[in-house]
């Protein structure tokens, strides 16, 4: 029988290109990342190498100078099914209908894993055209006839919704999940799924799809993780997320920016009872070290593009920290081969990233005593007083916090690698952290 979770039994690590390229990256910059992540990163755990959105589209970031993001009606690549295929302008190993098996192939040589993201839905030009899709039986049927032209995103003109009670609806994502499986994917990130924010009054509209494409993913035959997009996702409906998802997003699109930051902790409380055994609510990426370089003019001059990241150093070091106790997924967005000495430090804390992959589940503690300051624990082993456990001490105000504090454990500073007694006093700045393990 088809385990959805087993494929997800730890959080899954990796990179997104989102970040960095928008909507341009190229297959030349997808194999030099996955080349970074092999040779420095695939060692700490990190994995999955995912192209984000509009990789069938040969015009994509075309019109940047314009500012917009997302092209009205674009011709992207499709097949005869009506089933969106690379441009092989930008990924030219994708030619003669080879699609991202060679990519996939050569990722895979690397001992990694390949991703890819997909908007919900069919192509609404080949709604609008009648193009044909596949069906298990032979029966000619065509996009138009499965399509909710009332369903679609507001912010990507791509696609309408799937509508699951029409006959077929469902033989369109088993096509493309077939198709994928072929390709040898290992992750799909599903976009304007986990909330649709199109409509404030029914954010989960989108329910029958998650099901549909859960469905198409298990008649695959190929263990692909499943990831749903964008937050924020909706609590009422955790349930329906945990039967059928790997990751949901908990957050709208996430960025370099305190407030954000700061609002993940309120997020993360309501969250934390739903994590674990291959569930993993997603907090979104790590933006850091170098962004944006996407979302330039086309003609702008390189060293324009993109921006350095915003975060300080301690709040890199808190988001990280946040992130891994909590156990969500671990993306990130930047462009590898740019990375700093300090950056790569960061992502390569083996003692930090051991806490992403406790089995224990965390849980946010409230601290009367500090405003401001919020901690978060989480024991290893069995639930025992003899038992070590992770201690995270977050400083979310402006100011300079001591804390202090006595206890039977030695404790062992995880950033610091450094093991300090069993009575610690602690100056924390604005927006830092620390990261404990208090042991017997």
């Amino acid at each position: 029988m088809y385990d959805k979770n087993a494929v997800a039994l730890v959080p899954p690590m990796g990179w997104n290109s989102y970040d960095y390229y928008n909507t341009l990256v190229n297959e030349q910059q997808i194999r030099a990342n996955a080349e970074y992540m092999a040779k420095n990163l695939k060692q700490h755990g990190w994995e999955y190498v995912v192209i984000d959105i509009q990789w069938s589209d040969p015009d994509a970031g075309n019109q940047n100078d314009k500012g917009v993001q997302y092209i009205p009606f674009s011709q992207f690549c499709l097949d005869e099914y009506s089933r969106q295929i690379p441009a092989p302008n930008r990924f030219p190993s994708s030619a003669n209908g080879a699609g991202f098996k060679p990519l996939a192939d050569y990722i895979h040589s690397l001992g990694l894993k390949f991703g890819i993201h997909i908007m919900r839905g069919i192509p609404r030009f080949a709604a609008h055209n009648h193009l044909p899709i596949k069906t298990h039986d032979g029966t000619k049927v065509t996009a138009n006839m499965i399509a909710n032209p009332y369903s679609s995103s507001r912010w990507n003109p791509d696609m309408y919704g799937v509508d699951a009670s029409k006959p077929y609806a469902q033989d369109y994502y088993d096509s493309i999940f077939e198709l994928y499986a072929q390709w040898g994917v290992d992750f799909v990130k599903v976009d304007d799924i986990c909330n649709t924010n199109a409509y404030p009054n029914n954010p989960y509209s989108a329910e029958k799809e998650i099901e549909m494409i859960a469905h198409a993913i298990e008649k695959s035959g190929r263990g692909i993780v499943l990831s749903l997009s964008p937050g924020p996702a909706v609590i009422e409906k955790a349930h329906h997320y945990k039967r059928y998802a790997n990751m949901w997003r908990i957050t709208d699109d996430f960025w370099d920016d305190w407030k954000l930051l700061k609002a993940m902790f309120e997020r993360c409380e309501v969250w934390q009872e739903h994590v674990g055994d291959g569930n993993w609510p997603d907090c979104d990426m790590l933006p850091m070290n170098v962004l944006g370089y996407g979302w330039a003019p086309k003609d702008a001059d390189d060293s324009k593009k993109g921006w350095k990241c915003n975060f300080t150093l301690e709040e890199t070091r808190t988001m990280i920290t946040l992130w891994s106790i909590f156990r969500s997924p671990l993306m990130i967005g930047t462009d590898l081969p740019q990375l700093d000495k300090q950056s790569l430090e960061l992502i390569t804390n083996d003692e930090i990233l051991a806490m992403n992959k406790n089995p224990s589940r965390a849980y946010q503690v409230s601290n009367s005593c500090h405003e401001d300051i919020v901690t978060w624990c989480s024991e290893i082993g069995n639930v025992d007083e003899t038992q070590s456990f992770y201690e995270c001490i977050f400083n979310l105000s402006e100011q300079e916090k001591t804390i202090k504090f006595n206890t039977p454990f030695k404790i062992r500073d995880l950033w610091e690698h450094k093991d300090l007694g069993s009575s610690v006093e602690i100056k924390l700045p604005p927006h830092a952290c620390k990261a404990f393990l208090h042991r017997p």
